[in-house]
């Protein structure tokens, strides 16, 4: 497969978020202003390549090497929490008011399982380590973008008149339902 495809299929057709519905937590919760989502759109980026890097590494020289494929997803999530940490300190020491904006959901993304699917997905997909390296990225630009746009759209909703009933979370889930919907008319390109 061509890292063309692999880039288009990851960012529109299978989106992490809007398709396979996974990292929905910090699409909800942290959509509410654009600066903050693409904060927390950088942080994902950033933990969801290097944890991809390392736990290709650590699957196809210790894990299937030594027959130790049943600790897969409890080294992986080792290694995402370490990195999240390490995420974590850097922000909290170079942008303190990103740090604060991000809040709860910054260490949240230890948990969040769009980065621990993409490391899990990149193993059975038996992808090379470039492959799996563009898929990573292009997966954490699709929920970027995703998160951005779903953002834009939820500030331009709190400058209008909803009924309100539909307020805060039922218009959030509408319109997160209409974006998806959207991001299914990508289907069949790739």
């Amino acid at each position: 497969m061509s890292y063309f495809l692999i880039f288009v299929g990851a960012v529109f057709v299978n989106n992490i978020v809007l398709s396979q519905f996974l990292g929905i937590c910090p699409f909800l919760g942290v959509s509410k202003k654009t600066e903050t989502a693409v904060g927390m759109a950088a942080a994902v980026a950033f933990v969801m390549t290097i944890a991809t890097l390392f736990t290709f590494i650590i699957q196809k020289t210790v894990l299937e090497p030594f027959g130790l494929d049943f600790l897969q997803t409890i080294t992986f999530i080792l290694v995402i929490a370490s990195l999240v940490q390490m995420v974590e300190i850097i922000l909290k020491k170079i942008s303190p008011a990103l740090y604060q904006a991000l809040g709860v959901f910054l260490p949240l993304i230890t948990t969040n399982c769009a980065i621990l699917g993409v490391a899990i997905l990149v193993i059975q997909k038996d992808f090379t380590l470039v492959s799996s390296l563009v898929y990573a990225v292009s997966t954490a630009i699709g929920f970027g973008l995703a998160l951005i746009l779903f953002s834009g759209i939820r500030e331009q909703l709190s400058l209008t008149s909803v009924p309100k009933t539909m307020r805060g979370t039922p218009i959030a889930l509408i319109t997160a339902g209409i974006l998806a919907m959207a991001f299914m008319g990508f289907s069949g390109i790739v």
